[in-house]
């Protein structure tokens, strides 16, 4: 498995017979310079989408135009992504399990907000999300968006992911002392991947608080691009 950080929020996960783009935001993405965005997305086979915010969706459409690729997340999200031109998109809900090849991709709750900007004020586009995701023997949690909720609980025991990539950034989402506790009270992980930092001044620009909450895991600090090889 390859864990590849597009910046921001947006990862590319090479799994089993899989190339998943999660919330791919190219185009105004500080992080992720433009000569790199034809490399970040080349051979996509699936896009997943967590949740409506521009810095989740922006690029979706595009994405898919480019690639081919479907799409799928929150029923109502994809409603609005079909209406933006996305030609094949998959609406589930919570709970719900696609196969993508080999890959399961399962819905999860998350704790944030899920809009998009319209004429008159943010749109709703369904709840927020987070995915589980198993495929090559492992499981990994994709927490999106998210502070800390008791839901992590049933999810950690229910799933045992291995993996966490979760948002630590503050201010629009947990911090990294609150997602060392999420980490260390709800889970078991082996590796955990900070994201959703380091993006803009208000979030915070390192992970060492993190990696200080939890002792005996392996926190890996991604830098853009870079595979991380699980």
């Amino acid at each position: 498995m390859n864990i590849i950080w597009l910046g921001h929020g947006s990862f590319r996960i090479e799994i089993e017979d899989q190339i998943l783009l999660i919330d791919p935001w190219l185009e105004g993405n500080p992080m992720l310079p433009k000569d790199h965005h034809k490399a970040a997305i080349d051979g996509a086979t699936q896009i997943l989408v967590t949740h409506g915010h521009f810095d989740h969706t922006a690029s979706i459409a595009e994405v898919a135009r480019q690639t081919g690729a479907p799409v799928a997340g929150m029923y109502e999200l994809m409603a609005v992504m079909e209406s933006q031109g996305v030609e094949n998109a998959t609406g589930f809900n919570k709970g719900g399990t696609i196969k993508v090849g080999k890959v399961a991709v399962t819905m999860v709750p998350a704790s944030h907000s899920s809009s998009i900007s319209g004429d008159n004020g943010p749109v709703y586009t369904g709840a927020e999300t987070g995915l589980m995701i198993a495929g090559e023997g492992k499981t990994l949690y994709f927490s999106g968006d998210t502070t800390i909720m008791a839901d992590m609980d049933w999810m950690g025991d229910y799933f045992k992911p291995a993996i966490g990539i979760l948002s630590a950034g503050g201010f629009y989402t947990m911090d990294m002392a609150a997602a060392a506790y999420a980490a260390k009270r709800y889970f078991n992980f082996k590796t955990v991947i900070p994201c959703h930092y380091r993006t803009f001044e208000a979030l915070e620009q390192s992970a060492e608080v993190l990696a200080d909450g939890l002792p005996g895991v392996d926190v890996i600090e991604p830098e853009v691009m870079q595979p991380i090889k699980l």
